[in-house]
């Protein structure tokens, strides 16, 4: 080799290698950013794990907060989180994998396979039901209503549509469980077992599912709504019923952690699940909804980029993926105490990452967090101070006597807070005055220690605000 060639050929190593180490340490000054952002936030009610890949480097894989409050258990990169209806995707994937198997064709009609429907639900097709343009309503009972599967579908091919099938997007759980079905009729198959031996095992996925799993209990995270109301974990509730209601299979409620989701995301990045083909059929932008586009169980940004995602949640969790193809990064975000302040965490990280310049939104407490906390930190003598904050610094909070009715029944069951439960309750009152139903609670509050004569004068406001119900409940009173 001659010295020009040589000097050329170290030249060259040089800047690759100082590419490669400039490159990671802007990765980890952005990890450091979002970290810190996101520890920041722990203390004003963020609970979840985060996984962030970029350019096949994982930069960012850390849980936030506690996954069990009681056993002080934390959140970790293997916390175990219900993931809402990012369970789409897989049933999209499912339908694929059919197709290539030579099972059905997303062209088949809803007659292909159930029998004596009615006529305006025969030709639905199962394109339609992906893409949320089958009509169908977005859902007719509760997640965990149990019903045998022959009542369900009975009353899904009975039940009004929402719209003409194929003319536009309306959001439908009711699509998926009838995809779901589909996935059992044509594959012979339960639902979940098919994903685990088509979709889950070949992606090394030992930690998603519904039932199937062998879930270690340690990592399983509680479900806390605003932060304060632990709902426990769904995947106690499947094996306390021993299934998955038909409300909610196909549609939602698939438990995973971030590890896992990873894995998904290489299988399919390396043509493991699906031929390229498929993939491409599964991301593409069918549907217009509002300003972005769905395909078959990921929404689509309207963008110049191949950005996917979609996003889950239940009350108590909440879920969003983002994967942007053409860029080359991938975010999973989870989150076991859902408030409409951390729906958009995901959406911040995803601006941070895009943005050197770009300073996230701080997390902030949401109002029953913040009421809960403060009461937590201080003694009836300090109620006032409360409402000085609700008026000048929550307001936009409060905006409705929901929210400080919802908290004084919520503190009247803690125990030693009667106190505090009418001190919210008489806030109500003095913000919104002329409804009757904060009256009504006030009533219930000094009912509930025993107040029996200022329950009565309570109650008998929210009377001549027009309050039937309460005029029934105190004639009862009355009468005891």
């Amino acid at each position: 080799m001659n010295n020009t060639l040589k000097f050329a050929t170290i030249a060259l190593f040089l800047c690759i290698n100082t590419f490669e180490i400039v490159a990671q340490e802007n990765h980890s000054i952005l990890a450091k950013k979002i970290d810190a952002y996101l520890n920041k936030g722990v203390s004003n009610g963020f609970n979840g794990a985060v996984l962030i890949e970029r350019n096949g480097e994982v930069i960012l894989n850390k849980g936030y907060g506690k996954a069990d409050k009681v056993k002080n258990i934390s959140n970790t990169p293997n916390t175990i989180f219900d993931i809402g209806s990012n369970t789409k995707q897989f049933t999209g994937a499912a339908i694929l994998k059919l197709a290539e198997l030579h099972k059905l064709k997303v062209t088949d009609s809803l007659h292909t396979f159930f029998n004596n429907l009615p006529d305006d639900k025969k030709n639905i097709t199962i394109h339609q039901l992906l893409t949320h343009t089958g009509g169908f309503q977005e859902s007719l009972d509760g997640d965990f209503e149990l019903i045998s599967t022959q009542d369900f579908f009975r009353n899904v091919f009975n039940s009004k549509l929402f719209q003409e099938p194929g003319t536009k997007f309306n959001y439908s759980n009711l699509g998926y469980s009838i995809l779901a079905r589909i996935i059992e009729i044509t594959s012979k198959m339960n639902y979940e077992n098919f994903l685990q031996e088509f979709l889950f095992k070949p992606s090394g996925m030992n930690q998603t599912g519904y039932l199937l799993p062998e879930w270690n209990a340690e990592n399983l995270a509680n479900g806390y709504n605003r932060n304060i109301l632990d709902q426990g974990t769904t995947i106690e509730r499947y094996k306390e019923d021993g299934q998955v209601s038909w409300n909610l299979k196909g549609n939602g409620g698939i438990n995973s952690t971030s590890n896992d989701l990873l894995l998904w995301k290489k299988a399919i990045n390396s043509n493991k699940i699906l031929p390229q083909e498929l993939t491409e059929k599964w991301i593409q932008p069918y549907t217009l909804e509002i300003n972005h586009y769905y395909g078959y169980g990921w929404g689509i940004y309207n963008t110049a980029d191949k950005i996917i995602y979609h996003n889950g949640g239940n009350g108590a969790f909440t879920h969003t993926i983002i994967w942007n193809m053409a860029k080359d990064y991938f975010i999973i975000y989870s989150s076991n105490s859902s408030s409409p302040k951390i729906e958009n965490v995901a959406y911040e990280i995803e601006q941070a990452l895009t943005n050197d310049s770009y300073v996230p939104k701080e997390i902030e407490k949401n109002p029953y967090f913040f009421v809960m906390s403060f009461i937590e930190q201080h003694n009836i003598n300090d109620s006032d101070k409360l409402l000085r904050l609700i008026i000048d610094k929550y307001s936009a909070d409060f905006g409705t006597s929901e929210v400080l009715n919802r908290l004084g029944y919520i503190t009247m069951r803690s125990e030693n807070n009667s106190e505090w439960a009418i001190k919210l309750f008489k806030f109500n009152t003095r913000l919104f005055e002329n409804e009757a139903n904060v009256w009504d609670s006030l009533g219930d509050g000094h009912l509930a220690i025993g107040n029996k004569e200022e329950a009565i004068i309570n109650f008998k406001k929210a009377i001549n605000l027009g309050s039937e119900e309460t005029l029934k409940k105190l004639k009862k009173l009355q009468q005891n």
